[in-house]
């Protein structure tokens, strides 16, 4: 990690070096490294290699109930090279914020946002869409909205740097917002936060909008004396999907961030995904795992598109399995994330749905601590307070004083009355 204050980049951190490419060529794919060559395999064993993924996450049953269909999930990221075979026809050109921070000339990389997309939308190719990567909602479409640079990109200092880019995340979140998003993807982590991105979160989260983002790759470095690493933004923002990453045998990955932002996990080693000009990328991260929960989430809104994000959010942690002792933990959050199971959370869910309307709510386009209408302020006369509330104390013991008086005079009646005894001689008068 660099330690420039406003360093923006993919979640990935010093995991960089351990990506691999299989590069394709006349159907066969050659995966190359820093492990060195290992033998050649066919281009439809790209889908052989997801298995253990698709298991996990527990895919193929999850489909017949929903493909992500109708849903636009925003990848904020490098961007998305949409003529990759995986995602043709599925992706939207959105916004370059990054703009100027590369010399003229220099073509985006879009190597980790292709990677991302294709986890999130990929719907593979050949017949049947059998070959290549599949995504979690192959239906669903991917609007590339390009918030960072590569690490190897020449303008990567420039963006890391000049404060013209400080607030491109919340930019970005904010057009992908009014450009139809149904759940936004941030692959990406920074050390700061700012005011602009909290005040963007609201506004999506206002829009019906969720967001998910990864916890970090600090989880091996940088812990304090308990084993937490620093909060990753945008993350730790309240009202985000804080995403673990698991390794093969579904435990905490030694490099995943832990501490209290991280609410769910899914597989973060070893994860196959689409790269730049029909490649093939294996890596790890939370990145990684945090595209795999987005595409969850879109398979949600595909099939309750009214459904609110803190709704979607509970069906996920909801659904969650291999949670941890105690029900949560900063390291795992609640659990490893099971697609088919949070779709049968979101049904229980969507039965019990009640939507408050009216108003008092907080403008999300504004921060915090501004009221949505101006405060009235009533000025009370304390001179006329005392006034009548000394009136009102004089006439309570007038009232007093006048029961008091009217109880003595009945009882003085009472007693001046007495009964006369005929005596025992006294012979009653016959009835005339």
């Amino acid at each position: 990690m660099l330690t420039v204050p406003r360093r923006l980049s993919a979640a990935r951190g010093a995991l960089a070096t351990t990506l691999l490419t299989l590069t394709v060529s006349t159907g066969v794919a050659v995966l190359t490294g820093v492990a060195g060559p290992v033998p050649a395999v066919r281009a439809d064993d790209v889908r052989d290699s997801q298995r253990e993924v698709l298991r996990t996450l527990d895919l193929p049953a999850a489909w017949r109930v929903s493909e992500g269909e109708d849903v636009v999930v925003a990848v904020l990221d490098s961007g998305v090279d949409s003529d990759h075979r995986d995602l043709a026809g599925s992706v939207i050109e959105g916004k370059d914020f990054t703009s100027g921070a590369n010399p003229p000339g220099v073509r985006p990389l879009r190597l980790h946002g292709t990677y991302m997309a294709s986890l999130i939308a990929g719907h593979g190719h050949g017949p049947g869409g059998a070959d290549g990567v599949i995504g979690v909602a192959p239906r669903a479409k991917v609007l590339s909205v390009r918030v960072i640079l590569e690490d190897e990109e020449p303008g990567f200092r420039e963006f890391n740097t000049a404060e013209r880019y400080e607030n491109v995340v919340a930019r970005g979140i904010r057009y992908a917002v009014d450009h139809g998003a149904d759940v936004i993807n941030m692959s990406i982590s920074k050390e700061l936060a700012t005011r602009e991105e909290r005040a963007a979160i609201r506004y999506a989260i206002s829009k019906g909008v969720v967001l998910v983002a990864a916890a970090g790759n600090d989880g091996a470095e940088a812990t304090d004396a308990g084993g937490n690493a620093p909060y990753s933004y945008p993350a730790a923002f309240p009202g985000v999907v804080s995403v673990a990453a698991t390794d093969r045998g579904l435990r905490r990955a030694s490099f995943s961030n832990r501490n209290p932002s991280v609410l769910v996990a899914a597989p973060g080693v070893d994860i196959l995904g689409a790269g730049p000009g029909d490649e093939y990328w294996v890596g790890r991260g939370t990145s990684q795992a945090t595209a795999l929960v987005s595409g969850v989430a879109a398979l949600i809104k595909a099939k309750y598109p009214e459904m609110s994000p803190v709704l979607v959010v509970q069906a996920i942690t909801a659904g969650a399995t291999r949670r941890p002792t105690g029900g949560y933990d900063t390291g795992m959050g609640f659990g490893v994330v099971n697609a088919t199971r949070a779709l049968a959370a979101a049904a229980r869910i969507s039965r019990h749905t009640l939507t408050a309307e009216g108003a008092g709510g907080h403008d999300p386009a504004r921060p915090l601590g501004l009221a949505v209408e101006p405060v009235r302020v009533v000025h009370r006369d304390r001179d006329r307070i005392n006034l009548y509330g000394g009136v009102a104390v004089a006439a309570g013991l007038g009232a007093i004083a006048c029961l008091v008086t009217i109880a003595v005079l009945v009882g003085r009646a009472r007693s001046s009355t007495t009964y006369q005894d005929p005596g025992p001689d006294a012979v009653a008068a016959p009835w005339p």
